[in-house]
């Protein structure tokens, strides 16, 4: 197993999220220490990129993320940076030949992130995207209860990701709140989160009719200021969804929904049964079968509450039945992408799986702004 070098290009909040997996992944895993090395990291500006070293314990720091790059050393790109600094450190890794891996949404628009998923092909590189939700325990037993015909045919589904990040109304602007920078604001932060895991259980999304909606639509300039700007993208969305299968649901994406924290939960309904997850509750699955109650009249009816508790397969520490959560998932999707180019296989969700999820959010705001059903090819 040839060691594995990581760079970074950016460093936030989720880089550290990205980081702790890593160094987790020798423990969960059983894997050498110096099968998965941090090697480097770059961002914006010399000090930040010095202080992210000092807590990611590498001598390489830089303002320019080229100078990675070029280091024999580097095998891996792991991109932090926000959304609209995804695209130039995509093609320059993939043409430097690095493997790489990407934050969620691929792109600011479908263009990019085709031109991210030709770039990558052309150079064959492997490419992964952080839908790190697939990895949760419950959605790994939904998927394969699903694909076994627990639920028969499925006629329709709701799925949810609230937050209540951005219900303060003198939270300043940032960049997560213009569309220059972003691409779109709760559809693209949470809704491509919870569009992948629709994807991933149910299938391609055939057409989408949608409602965005800017709930707060100024912002301080500054923590403090009383100067405002505009917030040109939305707070809520709304997304009515027809799936290839002929399934149809709702998907629902908010960043002012009072009271939450990180809810984000599916309930899928079918022919012969039904199946709810919440992440707030990640090692539990909830499942209703009509052959278990006894049909759909008699018998004991009810959901009933299935162990998943983190059953990875290869997982050493700890064991099945501590229960896991947001970081674990993380690194359970990290150590799916190293584990592709170490077996030299296909990695999932990789970046083709990026641009269905960026085609099924740009139809979702020509929906809006047309008001109407808008089918995706």
């Amino acid at each position: 197993m040839k060691p594995l070098g990581i760079a970074f290009i950016g460093y936030g909040s989720i880089g550290r999220v990205h980081a702790m997996g890593y160094r987790n992944l020798p423990f969960l895993y059983g894997l050498d220490h110096e099968a998965v090395r941090i090697v480097g990291v770059a961002t914006a500006h010399p000090e930040s990129a010095q202080a992210a070293a000092r807590e990611l314990g590498c001598d390489v720091w830089s303002d320019d993320y080229r100078t990675l790059l070029d280091r024999e050393d580097v095998d891996v790109v792991d991109i932090c940076t926000p959304n609209a600094a995804h695209l130039q450190p995509v093609l320059d890794a993939a043409a430097a030949g690095k493997h790489i891996y990407c934050e969620k949404p691929l792109g600011l628009t479908v263009t990019e992130a085709r031109r991210m998923v030709e770039a990558v092909e052309r150079a064959g590189v492997k490419h992964q995207v952080t839908f790190h939700n697939r990895f949760v325990p419950a959605v790994l037993r939904a998927k394969q209860l699903l694909d076994e015909g627990y639920v028969g045919e499925v006629f329709s589904f709701q799925s949810r990701y609230h937050r209540s990040s951005y219900i303060d109304p003198n939270k300043p602007i940032s960049w997560k709140l213009r569309m220059e920078t972003s691409g779109g604001g709760a559809l693209f932060d949470l809704g491509a989160h919870a569009l992948d895991l629709l994807r991933y259980l149910l299938g391609d999304v055939a057409a989408v009719r949608a409602t965005l909606r800017t709930l707060i639509p100024q912002r301080p300039v500054a923590p403090g200021s009383s100067q405002l700007v505009p917030v040109d993208v939305d707070d809520f969305a709304l997304l009515e969804l027809r799936m290839a299968s002929g399934a149809f649901g709702t998907m629902e994406a908010s960043r002012v929904a009072t009271g939450a924290t990180n809810d984000m939960g599916v309930e899928i309904y079918g022919s012969k049964g039904a199946l709810r997850y919440n992440f707030a509750d990640p090692n539990w699955l909830y499942a209703y079968s009509l052959d278990a109650a006894g049909g759909p009249i008699s018998g004991q009816r009810g959901f009933t509450r299935i162990e998943t508790i983190q059953r990875y397969p290869g997982a050493q520490s700890p064991d099945w039945t501590a229960p896991t959560g947001f970081v674990r998932a993380h690194a359970e999707c990290q150590y799916r992408f190293l584990r592709a180019i170490w077996d030299d296989r296909a990695p999932a969700p990789d970046m083709t799986d990026g641009l269905r999820v960026q085609e099924i959010m740009a139809a979702a705001q020509r929906s809006d702004e047309e008001q109407r059903w808008v089918e995706i090819a």
